[in-house]
């Protein structure tokens, strides 16, 4: 198989190149080449999106399949313009967040969308689900829903996730704040998690390409109580200090943000409006060959990763996404 990727430089792309490989594919990526190295094996093509001539030498060319996982509307649209015609099929990475209703658990891929963003540009995270929303409609358009594939990620989670919100917690219980071993967690037990390893993704989007597979899945990863997912990073880091539980309304009256940014709790979502948003059905996509590791394996890996990080040695470091040392320290400090 002859497979572009583009992007392939940064931490999922790497992964699908990597498994590309494994099996004896093909593989370009095209790239500005500044998010990484391209994997050994692999040719870079050295491109801007940005610019009108990006396709010029990839367009020359015939593929079996393209893969994408852009968020911007006018990159995606540019790509299939240039190569609706030299590639047999197009796999477009996409999101959860493209869905209207986060508030409902278990629903499938005809839940209804977000209105498309309008214009080529996502400005903001806060039009992130929009901007995906109108990405995949440009690949529909160009390739039909036989040539295409459209793979609605959950929270994508393992070794070298910079965003840091699935290494938090198997980081802080490895890495206590506080000299007794307690370690702060949201008290939400209805709510749920759903996080798939960046490593099954590749491997089942490589599938995908392989077998030709075509339609919108939701890929995520296995409906995990938030509590259930706290012991398996407790587990992992050998923690054996006291949990302390903190209920949503205390979390937002102390100013903690949910999900992610700075003075955040990763994988905590406010309840009942984000009740559905990490419990999407993806019944399809596991019929279609999608198979997890063990969580276990993923926070432990992701872990190990963790530790090599030289800011992670930092206490006063601030995550993408979770509490610093100064922070939660400061906030068991309120509930002692």
């Amino acid at each position: 198989m002859r497979l572009l990727v583009l992007g392939g430089t940064a931490w999922l792309g790497q992964h699908v190149v990597v498994a590309a490989l494994r099996r004896g594919h093909y593989v370009a990526a095209l790239a500005r080449g500044e998010s990484g190295s391209v994997p050994p094996g692999a040719e870079i093509v050295k491109s801007d999106r940005s610019r009108p001539d990006a396709y010029a030498i990839v367009r020359t060319r015939d593929w079996d399949a393209v893969l994408d996982v852009s968020r911007q509307p006018g990159q995606v649209r540019a790509a299939v313009a240039a190569l609706h015609e030299r590639s047999e099929r197009f796999l477009f990475v996409s999101s959860g967040n493209v869905y209207a209703d986060t508030s409902t658990p278990h629903q499938d891929e005809s839940a209804e969308l977000l209105a498309p963003l309008a214009g080529d540009v996502m400005e903001s995270m806060e039009t992130y689900g929009e901007a995906k929303v109108a990405c995949e409609q440009a690949v529909l358009d160009a390739f039909g829903d036989d040539r295409m594939l459209v793979a609605r990620s959950g929270l994508i989670g393992g070794p070298g996730d910079t965003f840091d919100r699935t290494g938090y917690w198997p980081w802080r219980f490895s890495k206590p704040s506080v000299p007794d071993g307690r370690v702060l967690v949201p008290d939400v037990p209805e709510l749920l998690t759903q996080v798939i390893d960046v490593r099954d993704l590749a491997e089942w989007l490589v599938d995908a390409a392989e077998n030709k597979l075509h339609g919108t899945f939701n890929t995520t990863g296995p409906s995990i109580p938030l509590p259930d997912h706290l012991d398996v990073a407790r587990s992992v880091a050998g923690h054996t200090g006291r949990v302390v539980k903190a209920r949503q309304h205390w979390l937002e009256a102390n100013d903690i943000e949910p999900w992610a940014g700075d003075r955040s709790l990763p994988l905590w979502l406010p309840v009942p409006e984000y009740a559905g948003f990490s419990s999407r059905d993806s019944t399809r996509a596991r019929a279609a060959g999608l198979r997890h590791r063990p969580l276990e394996e993923t926070l432990a890996d992701t872990l190990a990763w963790e530790k090599t990080r030289p800011e992670a040695k930092q206490r006063r470091y601030r995550r993408r996404a979770g509490l610093s040392d100064f922070d939660e320290a400061e906030l068991l400090s309120l509930l002692s």
